[in-house]
């Protein structure tokens, strides 16, 4: 049974709406009803990873008609296994169309009129009614009601049929016995082998195992699966000689004799003249930061990390649109245009586009998608969106074509990379640090969690934007939560001395601005993260930087412990930190990332939490297949914060959706 049922216009005009129990009125009444949701996630924003939505018990299903810009949407209770819901909004969509699209050309002429701010010119008894919808869609109710009841009464016939008993006359009569012997089954010797085979594989065992215990007394035997052996030969002086270590070989300097500049080459420890009490040098120093990737200084002073530039392939990007949006008959000059600009090719002349125009060029830009290193289920819901937008909508020339085309795939990636929440993270922190307190109450530091599968780079970009913060006057503490790696601890303790002696861009040492918190291995991570909080809040520490394990998102136990300690600290900030060479493996990383959080977390309190933001590490090895970032934005719909590209504490880059997205469709 059906919950709610309506009809809409994309600019947000409800032209019929039906509840169809006193209960499921809530369905669109409060903004965070399941039809609201729909609107605001998969409509506005462009994301959905499923066939249907789902959202608080319900799901909900919807169809577009683009030449009239109407929705046509379903709810019904999830748990129920409704077979005709598409069959549903097929038909209903085309009787409604049928009955009233007179009406309804006139109606979207005249909204359209408005928004340009242009006057009717239509009488106002006519305009009067055109806003009537009861009245303009009177009978409607009786026809969607007769449809209702049609599909609902084949679905119980085909419910009865599936379970119908079988009669005496149905039933199934046995084939008569076949005159071939070879279909007999034959005696198994299976289990007899199988024991004497296990018998035999004990007995090798323990022979195997007594003869390990002779060799050590000097000789030993060798015995085969069966449990018979022979006796081994004794080892000979040259097989001894073998087995011993071989002696490190000395430097061989020839006849000349090494000067003292040749010996000052060779001498890898520290510059002892230029070093400091911690035995650091001007050159390792200079090694820390990378002085053209340094950020730069606003009015206000802040230090804002540098915009990720794709400019060297602005030139390549433009020649190419240009050429594809050229109309040129010429067979060598088309197989030329880019694969984008081929495909665009395909859709020519004046015609309204269907399903069937689209579907080739649809292909095409999924694989283009996918060679940009989009995840295939994302790259699909992409162009599932472009193709629904552009169905019905009439086109004419081969400009005008590509240009349609090239707008709504460039439209969608920006309303999916477009951030939902702000990525100002400094302004969240000082934000939280000005807040007005009693004079009885201390002041909580801001507490940043990171978080991701193994080997990623957590520790290495949690100490690049450790540096960015130090540059911007805060003070840091870094909790050491990984207590399961081996030298997890001692990564950052080298990580937290080189920030100690990088100041503000670099230059004058910033000792007290950063330390490590840390209480070794084995011990509790949530325990440490929470120890490191009090200790920040003491000892007036502005953020808190916690490090914590890799781990599989299929880990179950593992992720329980970090859903711990999210669900214990609070932290201000969960950040994902991702890599940007994996495809598929990202949606599958980050939707369990988020999905264990929030139902872990949310079991032990009454808070869920989910992933925040994203770091995306190894930037600067994709060159243009940057689709990790649409993939993982379109998954949890939170922005990507930063991108690590480089070794330097200063390799750190923020993304601007018109660099992504120019990258993305560029060939």
């Amino acid at each position: 049974m059906l919950d709610h049922c309506s009809i809409s216009h994309k600019g947000g005009v409800v032209l019929w709406s039906h509840s169809f129990t006193p209960e499921s009125a809530q369905i669109t009444s409060s903004s965070a009803s399941p039809v609201n949701s729909l609107i605001r996630e998969a409509l506005i924003e462009g994301r959905t990873a499923e066939e249907k939505y789902e959202k608080d018990g319900y799901a909900v299903k919807w169809t577009f008609v683009n030449d009239l810009e109407l929705i046509f949407v379903v709810a019904y209770q999830r748990i129920l296994q409704l077979t005709y819901v598409e069959d549903l909004l097929t038909a209903m969509k085309a009787l409604f169309i049928k009955l009233f699209e007179p009406f309804l050309a006139t109606f979207v002429a005249s909204l359209h009129a408005i928004n340009k701010g242009k006057s009717t010119s239509l009488p106002t008894r006519d305009t009067s009614s055109l806003w009537n919808f009861a009245k303009a869609f009177d009978g409607w109710d009786k026809v969607f009601d007769k449809l209702l009841r049609g599909f609902e009464e084949k679905a119980a016939l085909e419910r009865k049929s599936r379970f119908r008993p079988v009669t005496h006359t149905e039933q199934i009569i046995p084939s008569p016995p076949s005159d071939d012997f070879s279909t007999l089954p034959s005696e198994s010797r299976e289990v007899p082998q199988d024991e004497q085979q296990i018998s035999r594989n004990v007995q090798a065992l323990k022979d195997r195992l007594r003869g390990r215990g002779g060799r050590r007394g000097g000789r030993g035997t060798l015995r085969t699966e069966s449990g018979s052996g022979r006796d081994s030969a004794p080892t000979s002086e040259n097989e001894s000689t073998k087995r011993k270590t071989k002696a490190k070989t000395q430097r061989k300097w020839g006849d000349a004799v090494p000067s003292e500049s040749d010996m000052a080459s060779l001498d890898f420890s520290v510059d002892k003249l230029n070093s400091d009490a911690n035995g650091f040098s001007s050159r390792d120093l200079q090694s820390l930061v990378d002085e053209a990737s340094l950020g730069t200084r606003t009015e206000d002073g802040m230090y804002e990390v540098k915009d990720w530039d794709f400019s060297q392939k602005d030139d390549k990007i433009d020649h190419d649109i240009a050429r594809a949006l050229r109309p040129d008959t010429n067979k060598q000059s088309t197989g030329s245009l880019g694969s984008l600009g081929s495909l665009f090719a395909r859709l020519t002349g004046s015609k309204v586009l269907s399903e069937e125009d689209l579907q080739p060029v649809l292909e095409g830009m999924k694989q283009h998608l996918m060679k940009k290193n989009v995840a295939k289920e994302i790259a699909d819901k992409v162009c599932e969106g472009v193709g629904e937008s552009l169905v019905g909508k009439k086109v004419g020339g081969f400009q005008t074509t590509s240009n349609a085309v090239r707008l709504a795939l460039s439209s969608s990636l920006t309303r999916i990379l477009t951030p939902k929440t702000s990525t100002d993270l400094l302004l969240s922190i000082r934000t939280k640090l000005s807040l007005p307190l009693p004079s009885s109450q201390q002041r909580m530091p801001y507490s940043i969690v990171f978080v991701g599968v193994n080997g990623v780079g957590k520790s290495t970009n949690l100490s690049k934007v450790c540096f960015w913060l130090i540059q911007n006057g805060l003070r840091v503490l870094i909790a050491a939560c990984d207590t399961f790696r081996s030298g997890a601890v001692e990564q950052l303790r080298v990580h937290v001395r080189n920030l100690s002696m990088l100041g503000v861009d670099g230059a004058t040492n910033s000792k007290g601005r950063v330390e490590l918190y840390e209480k070794g291995y084995g011990k509790d991570a949530a325990g440490i993260a929470k120890e490191a909080v009090a200790h920040a809040k003491d000892n007036d520490f502005d953020v808190v930087l916690v490090d914590t394990a890799g781990r599989m998102q299929d880990n179950e136990p593992l992720m329980r412990a970090l859903a711990k300690l999210v669900a214990v600290n609070s932290p201000d900030k969960i950040i994902f930190v991702g890599e940007a060479l994996v495809g598929n493996e990202a949606v599958d990383q980050l939707t369990k990332f988020d999905r264990a959080l929030r139902d872990f977390s949310g079991a032990s309190s009454s808070r869920s939490r989910g992933i925040d933001g994203m770091l995306i590490t190894k930037w600067d090895t994709v060159d243009d297949k940057v689709g990790a970032a649409l993939s993982m934005t379109y998954v949890t719909g939170q922005p990507i914060i930063f991108v690590g590209c480089g070794q330097t504490y200063t390799d750190l880059r923020q993304l601007r959706v018109s660099n992504v997205v120019q990258a993305i469709l560029s060939d």
